[in-house]
């Protein structure tokens, strides 16, 4: 079997829902090879992710035969294409670790994904590595408090003429405007550089050090109006000592901001990340 489709979906919770679901695919001949569900109790919501072998159908014909099932239950939901390899523009500022990792995830196979474009507010020859970033169309679009609105004019433009579905700011040290964070909206995702709720603003590590952390961590999220508060994806932390000086949990900082960025990065681009109020469900690979 080659790549097979897959389908995500949220709605009210009703009863009945995965037997309709499964019984649409099955009179079709297509084989579930991976499901996974969740009924949250208290929104009452319902949230499922099928990956399914589309046996001789087109994923267009099956979009149109599966609408209907889909009105009835009120369904947010989308089918994806078997193989279909989403397209991202990722953003960035002098801090390249996440940028590099990320490029280096998606050549091994580790990410799926196409990435039409590298937007930083410095050039090119700031960054660490430049070598990782090769023929990636890279685009060096300055900001300034005078420049923000033009900056991020230009922005939307190349997210729209790529077709890009998803941005990711990997340590791109910006705020976004809230016409910005809008467009956005659902489909951008940020790596932040403790584990929130704490330690906002400037020099985090040297906050932490300097009351006496015994852990530091990361926290990747979507991007809201309301700076760092958005719908939290993945977090993780690590233990440190007190022999530890602020360079050292930097540098143990950025693998841990690396590691949750790309957790966060993949789960989105396999459709496993479902909005769910101000939180979300995150279904497992």
């Amino acid at each position: 079997m080659g790549q097979p489709c897959v389908l995500s979906l949220s709605c009210p919770d009703r009863p009945g829902l995965v037997a309709d679901v499964a019984g649409f695919l099955a009179e079709r001949g297509c084989n579930i090879v991976d499901a996974e569900q969740y009924e949250d109790p208290l929104t009452a919501r319902f949230f499922m992710r099928i990956a399914f072998d589309p046996a001789d159908h087109e994923a267009e014909a099956l979009r149109a035969q599966f609408t209907p099932l889909a009105g009835r239950h009120a369904m947010d939901w989308k089918l994806r294409d078997p193989g279909f390899v989403p397209r991202v523009v990722i953003m960035v500022s002098k801090f390249d670790h996440c940028l590099s990792d990320l490029l280096y995830r998606q050549r091994i196979g580790e990410l799926r994904m196409e990435v039409a474009g590298i937007v930083c507010n410095h050039p090119r020859e700031a960054l660490t590595d430049t070598a990782i970033i090769g023929d990636v169309p890279f685009h060096h679009l300055p900001v300034t408090p005078s420049t923000k609105a033009e900056q991020e004019a230009a922005v939307r433009a190349l997210v729209e003429e790529s077709g890009a579905e998803l941005v990711i700011l990997a340590r791109y040290m910006q705020i976004l405007s809230d016409e910005m964070t809008h467009f956005l909206s659902g489909r951008c995702i940020n790596i932040h550089h403790s584990f929130l709720p704490g330690f906002k603003g400037a020099r985090p590590y040297h906050q932490a050090h300097a009351r006496g952390v015994k852990m530091i961590g990361a926290t990747s999220h979507y991007v809201t109006s309301e700076l760092d508060e958005g719908p939290i994806i993945a977090q993780d932390v690590v233990a440190i000592g007190h022999r530890e000086l602020p360079e050292e949990l930097v540098a143990r900082g950025r693998d841990v901001e690396r590691r949750v960025l790309a957790r966060a990065v993949k789960a989105h681009l396999e459709d496993r990340v479902f909005l769910n109020g101000s939180r979300t469900v995150v279904f497992a690979h």
